[in-house]
């Protein structure tokens, strides 16, 4: 404290940075002296439809107890807690509650922290009140790194090869303050915040069995995994059915483990092994390094291009005729599609709120390109459910497989989830683990059973369309129609440039003829009950969240909840989204009802027949469906392993039919055979629903 003015009080304001070490904002507040007020506002109805899930509010609400636990240990009196439906207005009273001169906070990247930001230090200044912010999340701004005309990159590798042979490295982790005195807080009472209801309890002491968050928990599992996985990252990364990777994303996600203590404990290891010839090591960090480099590139592209979580990097993408079917969203997402590994990770996540950084790939893509539904619906799911739900990265992931990004996997490519299965989980533990009804199955069939001769099956007790579903779709015909529709959406983008270049149309940005696509009012799903709120201030419109909470296969698969999507507040919304009405009308004769929100599906002997309400985005479809009966499940613990966030690989496990080069993240034959549409977006101003 040495040296500075004790007149000073900051307001120190936590938000995905809850750690005490490498904190510049909280370091800034302990150097500048006087008396630091750490706080943290509780504020989700700002997020809209991005409301955190059950397990993320779990990991949120364990984290601020430990950082609590940690100030006060720092001669803190404790972390100030405040519930607002409107953050910067809790802050301004805050601030005039204490008297303090100053608030200090580190960035964040995401559209709505960025105007949310503005509008803070618009209003502090307009009070007298001094404001200001850090770099705690990145290596490096992402103002800092262009190209050599001084413009943000739009690929990856440029990127990430920027960043490597920048002039200047990374600034050094920070040690935590030796002493923080907030004062005289009597009078600064805090809200109690909740983040769970009584339903909700059970399942979250089963996370507690698995996870440890908070600061020091993450320090302990960076060392843990930089002594032991690290080594043999490079090998073991792929592998589904073992703790092969780092663990790391949570604790990255919420700001308790510094990126840049990361990245500069990974380098002195890489150079360590460099310098005692363990290539393959050398090999494992520039690997790791890499995911690092994409969670990097994820807060890049948020920041650059801020619409990006909502709408396709690539204009000609918004063309694309996505196919509105809940029924076929409720079967993937209850993991009944009839392909194990899709299923089995579906399950998985269902039941943790985890998954294997491949297995997010292999579920994503099967969702993108075999049933070609919209990615935004599988990015909000993935929000809903993750334990490390990541808006800037799920963003960039879901973008990549859908071919959004100039860099991103080939969206006329279809992943063979049976190849991909012998590729991530070639002994098919990952399977029989999260399928119990398949577990019998010998290996030779564990990917693929409807190709098992009926004396297997009888043996193993499957009994395909009964206790184990059929196929949804074939992956012959899925590639028809999605042949179909890559037609359809470079004729629709081919008539609109011809509009453009005729004067009818302003361009290719937000003017879109296509209409957009509802979240829905809604879903087949457990109901999630929103924890008790102060109602003072609070918006006025509805938001019940659409969340998912993970309870045991047993009981969920055949549950149904309520789900009703948060609305922005804008009575206009260009925006994909969530479908609120599907109606199915049956076309065989032996009929049973698969009940869902928007209407029936008709079966017979395990077929389904979908007719899709008629505009032009929306295709019929004939569906292989699995019956309705599940397996029985448990809380299975979690065994597997995570990368530091969801980081699209360079390997795919694409069918003998539709090979590509694994090893090119960037394989540009998609696009190079339609050069006149490498047209991005125009993000020049953030949406007013934003």
């Amino acid at each position: 404290m040495g040296g500075g003015d004790a007149g000073v009080r900051s307001v120190v304001w936590f938000r995905r940075d809850l750690r005490v070490e490498d904190n510049p904002a909280l370091a800034a507040a302990a150097r500048a002296g006087g008396e630091v007020v750490p706080a943290y506002v509780w504020a989700p109805e700002e997020d809209g439809p991005y409301y955190p899930g059950r397990v993320s509010r779990w990991w949120l609400s364990q984290s601020l107890k430990h950082l609590d636990a940690s100030l006060r240990r720092l001669g803190a009196g404790k972390l100030v807690t405040r519930r607002s439906a409107d953050a910067v207005v809790a802050l301004l009273q805050l601030v005039r509650d204490t008297g303090a001169t100053q608030l200090l906070f580190n960035h964040l990247y995401d559209p709505i922290s960025l105007v949310r930001d503005h509008r803070l230090k618009e209003m502090m200044a307009a009070e007298g009140i001094i404001v200001r912010s850090f770099n705690a999340d990145l290596l490096y701004e992402p103002w800092e790194v262009i190209d050599d005309e001084g413009h943000s990159f739009t690929m990856f590798a440029p990127f990430w090869n920027r960043c490597l042979s920048m002039p200047y490295d990374p600034a050094a982790p920070l040690l935590p303050p030796k002493k923080i005195n907030s004062g005289d807080l009597s009078m600064c009472p805090s809200d109690n915040l909740i983040f769970e209801d009584d339903s909700e309890r059970g399942s979250n002491a089963l996370l507690a069995r698995a996870w440890s968050p908070g600061w020091q928990n993450a320090d302990k599992a960076l060392t843990a995994f930089l002594n032991g996985p690290l080594t043999h990252y490079s090998v073991n990364r792929k592998k589904a059915d073992s703790a092969s990777t780092s663990l790391l994303s949570p604790y990255l996600h919420f700001g308790e483990l510094s990126v840049r203590k990361v990245f500069h404990l990974v380098r002195m290891k890489q150079l360590v092994w460099s310098n005692e010839g363990n290539r393959a090591a050398e090999e494992s960090c520039t690997l790791f390094l890499r995911s690092i480099g994409l969670r990097e590139y994820s807060r890049y592209l948020s920041f650059n291009h801020p619409c990006s979580h909502e709408k396709p990097l690539l204009a000609h993408l918004r063309f694309f005729p996505w196919v509105v079917d809940e029924c076929y969203f409720k079967i993937w997402r209850q993991g009944r599609t009839g392909y194990p590994l899709v299923d089995a990770g579906m399950r998985e996540l269902w039941a943790t709120g985890w998954l294997h950084d491949r297995i997010r790939v292999v579920v994503s893509s099967f969702f993108v390109k075999v049933l070609q539904l919209p990615w935004r619906w599988g990015m909000k799911y993935f929000w809903d459910t993750l334990l490390d739900a990541d808006l800037e990265s799920d963003a960039l992931g879901w973008q990549y497989i859908s071919g959004s990004l100039p860099d991103g996997r080939e969206l006329d490519r279809i992943d063979n989830p049976q190849l991909e299965g012998y590729k991530f989980d070639p002994q098919g533990e990952y399977v029989r683990r999260w399928l119990p009804e398949l577990a019998r199955l010998p290996t030779e069939w564990i990917h693929h059973p409807w190709d098992a001769p009926a004396s297997v099956l009888q043996a193993a007790g499957v009994e395909l369309g009964s206790n184990y579903p059929l196929p949804i779709v074939g992956l012959e015909a899925a590639n028809a129609r999605l042949q179909e529709a890559l037609s359809e959406m470079w004729q629709l983008e081919a008539a609109s440039r011809a509009a453009m270049d005729n004067g009818m149309e302003e361009g290719l940005g937000d003017s879109s003829e296509v209409p957009p696509i509802d979240f829905p009012q809604e879903l087949q799903m457990e109901i999630d009950r929103e924890p008790a709120r102060i109602t003072t201030n609070v918006l006025t419109t509805a938001r019940r969240r659409q969340d998912q909470m993970v309870p045991t296969m047993t009981s969920s698969l055949n549950r149904a909840e309520t789900e009703i999507s948060a609305d922005l507040g804008n009575s206009v919304d260009s925006r994909a989204h969530v479908p609120s009405h599907v109606h199915f009308q049956p076309r065989t004769e032996l009929e049973e009802t698969v009940h869902t929100n928007a209407g029936n599906a008709a079966r017979t002997n395990g077929i389904h027949q979908h007719n899709n309400f008629q505009q032009p985005q929306h295709r019929m479809r004939d569906v292989v469906a699995p019956s309705v009966s599940e397996a029985s499940s448990g809380w299975t613990g979690r065994e597997g392993g995570v990368v530091p966030v969801w980081s699209p690989p360079a390997a795919s496990g694409h069918s003998e039919t539709f090979a590509s080069d694994e090893a090119d993240i960037s394989s540009r034959s998609y696009l190079d055979r339609h050069p006149q549409s490498h047209r991005l977006m125009n993000w020049s101003q953030l949406y007013q629903s934003l």
